[in-house]
């Protein structure tokens, strides 16, 4: 069974700027979102493994050749085989990852 799902809290555009269609349902959202336990949640709706392609990475991967050589950066593509258990104060959820043969960890959201 699928749960019709409710756009009115997206934002669009307008020239005031990327707006909620209904700022109160934006609200409403937001405040799920923050008392959401997103781990436990994440792990529910997930189907690990799967393949992600790093779009953001540290300052230095836009200006130096670092992100080539070194594994889990700017621009790989690498399989999600877990989640940590607990968010990291700077970078939020951490995802267990693998690339080629090594492991290692990158910020997921």
């Amino acid at each position: 069974m699928t749960e019709n799902y409710d756009t009115s809290w997206d934002l669009i555009e307008s020239n005031k700027g990327n707006l909620p269609d209904d700022e109160d349902a934006y609200e409403r959202k937001y405040q799920e979102w923050m008392e959401r336990d997103w781990i436990p949640w994440l792990r529910e709706q997930l189907s690990f493994p799967f393949q992600v392609k790093r779009m953001e990475d540290e300052d230095d991967a836009y200006f130096t050749n670092v992100a080539k050589r070194k594994p889990f950066r700017l621009g790989h593509i690498m399989e999600v085989i877990g989640i940590e258990s607990e968010e990291d104060d700077l970078r939020g959820v951490i995802a267990q990852v693998k690339e080629v043969k090594k492991k290692g960890y990158v910020p997921l959201c």
